[in-house]
């Protein structure tokens, strides 16, 4: 048996009693949520990182269980990515476990098997840590996961059909000076202030966005202002986490023009879907976003960039 995963077996065992929480994930009905980690897939012969990167939507509640849809995401081995196709889960035990079991499918078409499960280690009022364990089973391998992933809420849906016309564009604006914050660990998470101790007490950075982090239903349309003194451009894709060197690979779902000082441009949202939005130039600023109907009718389409004012 291999050495290495011998170590890894043995520090799941050790580590299983932090696993154990009573605390109670924020966990409701009928919301949206992302789920986002990595670990390794293992074998006796092989050890791979594996990410997961899913966006999942919660039904109603029976009992202390909510089941949940997972509308969209990947997950992957080493550098082969699996897109979701069956998949669904629930939370259990008012939030303190999930459970995910389905298919995902490879770039050969062929349904691999996962079957999931989660403990909650840790939770604040934002988000909520697991860790999971499992299966992934490929067509001629069977491999353990051992991932730590977080669990975010999105924003509420914002129902375009119950409002007027003036207010059915979201304006998001580039906030001053994002393209200067140069390394991502710059980021300052929105609600936080400088230190009282130190005679400050006014608001820090809201981060790089006026919001970072929205969920929408199909045919949503956003306009992204440009508060900054440079111009800015976005393009969706997906996150390499970890890489510091190559930190996204574009999609080709959305590629909008140069967005200059004090102009913007709108995007319209007709796909259902989850995206990461960055800024090529300036990598630490990220927009994730979430498009699912709030109806069970599922609208598919294309994603349109049009340049505004």
């Amino acid at each position: 048996m291999n050495i290495c995963f011998v170590g890894l077996a043995a520090l799941l065992v050790l580590s299983s009693g932090f696993f154990i929480n009573n605390a109670f994930a924020n966990v409701n009905e009928n919301s949206a949520f992302l789920l986002e980690g990595s670990g390794f897939a293992v074998t006796e012969e092989s050890i791979k990182v594996s990410e997961i990167d899913i966006g999942l939507t919660s039904h109603t509640q029976s009992g202390s269980s909510i089941g949940f849809l997972i509308e969209d995401g990947f997950i992957t081995l080493d550098e082969e990515d699996f897109v979701i196709s069956e998949l669904e889960g629930k939370f259990l035990r008012e939030g303190n476990y999930i459970r995910i079991n389905g298919n995902i499918e490879g770039i050969e078409g062929l349904d691999t098997t996962i079957s999931f499960f989660g403990r909650l280690v840790e939770e604040s009022k934002d988000a909520a840590i697991y860790g999971f364990t499992g299966r992934i089973t490929t067509f001629n391998d069977s491999f353990k996961i051992i991932y730590t992933a977080k669990l975010s809420q999105l924003t509420k849906i914002i129902e375009t059909a119950d409002i007027n016309l003036e207010e059915e564009i979201l304006s998001i604006r580039i906030l001053p000076d994002s393209s200067t914050q140069g390394i991502a660990s710059s980021y300052i998470e929105s609600g936080k202030t400088r230190d009282p101790r130190l005679g400050d007490t006014s608001p820090l950075s809201l981060g790089y966005f006026s919001m970072d982090r929205i969920t929408i239903e199909p045919g949503t349309t956003i306009t992204l202002v440009n508060n900054d003194d440079v111009s800015h451009s976005i393009i969706s894709g997906k996150e390499n986490y970890g890489d510091r060197h190559n930190p996204f690979t574009p999609d080709g779902r959305i590629s909008t023009a140069e967005i200059f000082p004090g102009e913007s441009i709108n995007i319209t949202f007709d796909e259902m879907g989850f995206y990461r939005l960055y800024d090529p130039t300036y990598p630490w600023m990220k927009i994730v976003v979430y498009s699912f109907p709030d109806v069970d009718n599922l609208i598919l389409g294309t994603t349109k960039n049009q340049q505004g004012n």
